[in-house]
């Protein structure tokens, strides 16, 4: 037996050992690895941070373009929802017939007046987590129109939401997990906490972290630009994410166009764009440089203007598949500048569309293209489907089928012999941008600058809970902690620069900020996570940078417990400002007018939990809600 426990204790000994030493190894290559890359990193950074002052420039002259209060809170709170940009909440469109208006509007203000009796709101929410149909989307937007609807009393919103916190606390404790706590929305009140928390921050957002989480967002997508990006794959060859990776080196050269914006009245704009580059990149890149001086919002869509080149005596307007589009078969390549053999210093107009302007095929749309336009209308799907498009990489899994299998072995061996050939340029890209990321990540985990008071307040009432039920595990509070405020908004606003900011996130600039998003998220857990060869390649790539994030985690909730309390009176004195200086101009009766839909599906439930409720029956409050179901029910808009 002890022979058996001495051999067993050996090889556990000896793995751990030799997973010690792979572990060594790896961390061996990735530092030489980056020492590698480290001197043209410093070229690239000294290249960027020129090229940055003009953007730097316009930041202090036009300002970050942060979006008022009622567009920010749009779309934090219904853009990812079911209809995106179309709900009623962000359009306020409301389909009331005229004559039904005065009588459904008196009945909708009833209706705010019953949503502050606490009694009622507490059992309406209630009865609505009790019904199994209501589904974690429904609990999600069913949170935001309460927010909204109960935005001119965010006192009182917040005493709801303490309450139903109180309630889920009790919950995990009892069942005697209290780590899992706020680690999803599936509650009314986790979505109610993250709205509060958005609410609360908009201000510091737009005074402090907002400028580092703006100049990042513009590093990366100007990174991301400088070399090819596939428009089809939405690949690129400069970005963070391995997966959006662009495989092949394709052979590309800088060049500087002139463009005239035709009946501006405007001089020629030199605009730099690569001769890979579709003519949608190329447009998009003009419209960037030329309306770089107004809202993001007020640009012209790419598909809205013509590019037209003049070589000679004659125009040729320019556009991503016409009749001299390349074919191969079925396929069909994009065309580039390349394609039309536009050279360096060459002069181009951009007009708005003329009925007659554009040849049939170049009014269609690239697979995915109006993805990178988010929140600019519909997005009409690929009308040839029997042709298959490319830009500078064809699909793998699409080339030809006797070819695939002659090279398959040929192949896996390309595969595995390029991966640290692309962790080496991975690594570029992220020394090029390290400074940016450091400074949003100083500027959101920094206990010295300014802590909202609301932060402060929650987590007091966090520790204060903590210690009234006995959980002494600090892990705990910290998974607390961070579930409440980095994940719940920080990492929604750093993968979502467009809820804060009038800007257009690229799919492809997207996929880097998702990796420093999830470089965030491994800050804030106190988990050990051993790298192996198997680890994802973004863990790989800030295995260095990572123990000084989660130490500045660790000192920024230190220093937040630090902070002098901020008391129940002060922060309502907040909530109070917050309500006065934005409440107008949100959609609160739309949000009332949706909010009774949920009553009206679940009316029954809602008035027997009000006539079994002792404290209900005493305010009639059933009866409140019969009175109003009365008013509106002969509306010819089912409400």
């Amino acid at each position: 037996m002890v022979v058996v426990i001495a051999v067993s204790v050996y090889c556990y000994w000896r793995k751990s050992q030799q997973a010690e030493r792979e572990y060594e190894k790896i961390k061996s290559q990735l530092e030489g690895l980056e020492e590698s890359v480290r001197d043209r990193c410093k070229k690239e950074f000294t290249d960027l941070m020129i090229e940055m002052e003009d953007q730097t420039n316009d930041v202090h002259e036009a300002g970050i373009p942060v979006l008022d209060y009622k567009t920010y809170t749009d779309r934090v709170f219904f853009l990812p929802s079911k209809d995106g940009d179309k709900d009623v909440m962000i359009t306020g469109k409301l389909d009331i017939p005229e004559p039904r208006r005065p009588v459904v509007e008196q009945a909708l203000y009833q209706f705010s007046n019953l949503l502050n009796s606490k009694s009622f709101l507490i059992n309406f929410i209630h009865t609505l987590e009790n019904q199994r149909e209501f589904s974690a989307r429904a609990k999600v937007y069913f949170a935001s129109l309460l927010t909204v609807a109960l935005h001119g009393k965010l006192e009182y919103y917040t005493d709801i939401m303490r309450t139903l916190f109180l309630e889920l606390l009790e919950q995990y404790v009892v069942a005697k997990n209290p780590k899992l706590m706020l680690r999803r929305s599936e509650t009314v009140v986790e979505r109610m906490l993250s709205n509060w928390m958005s609410i609360c921050l908009y201000q510091y957002l737009k005074d402090s972290a907002g400028e580092p989480l703006y100049k990042l967002f513009k590093a990366i997508k100007h990174q991301v630009e400088k070399g090819p990006v596939d428009a089809v794959q939405k690949k690129a060859k400069y970005t963070l994410n391995d997966t959006g990776l662009l495989g092949d080196d394709v052979e590309y050269a800088p060049l500087t166009v002139s463009v005239i914006v035709q009946d501006e009245g405007v001089d020629a704009i030199p605009v730099k764009v690569l001769n890979c580059d579709t003519i949608s990149q190329v447009k998009e890149k003009i419209i960037d440089q030329v309306y770089r001086g107004q809202p993001c919002s007020c640009w012209p869509r790419p598909d809205s203007v013509v590019l037209e080149w003049r070589p000679g005596s004659t125009a040729q307007i320019l556009s991503d598949l016409d009749l001299t589009s390349q074919r191969e078969g079925r396929w069909k390549r994009v065309n580039t500048l390349m394609h039309y053999n536009v050279r360096d210093g060459a002069t181009l107009i951009l007009s708005k569309v003329g009925v007659s302007q554009q040849p049939e095929d170049s009014q269609q749309d690239l697979p995915g293209e109006r993805e990178s336009l988010p929140l600019r209308g519909p997005r009409p799907s690929w009308r040839h489907e029997e042709n298959r498009v490319w830009h500078l990489v064809r699909p793998t899994d699409e080339v030809d089928e006797g070819k695939s299998k002659r090279g398959s072995v040929k192949e896996k061996e390309r595969t595995k012999a390029i991966t640290e050939i692309y962790l080496t340029r991975l690594l570029s890209v992220k020394g090029t941008l390290q400074q940016f990321v450091d400074n949003f990540f100083q500027s959101v985990l920094a206990p010295g600058h300014a802590v909202p008071p609301a932060v402060k307040y929650f987590f007091d009432f966090l520790d204060e809970q903590a210690e009234k039920h006995n959980i002494q595990d600090e892990d705990t509070i910290h998974i607390w902690k961070t579930n409440s405020l980095p994940l719940r908004f920080w990492v929604n606003i750093l993968k979502n620069p467009h809820f804060i900011f009038d800007v257009h996130v690229h799919e492809v600039v997207d996929a880097s900020l998702s990796v420093i998003a999830q470089t965030f998220m491994d800050a804030c857990t106190r988990t050990e996570h051993k790298l192996s060869r198997d680890s994802p390649s973004n863990k790989l790539l800030y295995a260095k940078e990572i123990s000084t994030y989660k130490k500045m985690v660790e000192d920024y909730y230190k220093g937040i417990r630090q902070m002098v309390q901020v008391s129940d009176q002060d922060m309502n004195t907040h909530l109070a400002e917050i309500s006065r200086a934005h409440t107008d101009s949100l959609n609160t009766l739309v949000a009332l007018h949706q909010l009774y839909q949920y009553t009206q599906k679940y009316y029954d439930e809602i008035i027997n939990a009000l006539e079994e409720d002792p404290a209900a029956q005493k305010m009639q409050l059933a009866f409140r809600l019969q009175q109003i179901a009365a008013a509106l029910e002969n509306k010819v808009t089912d409400l």
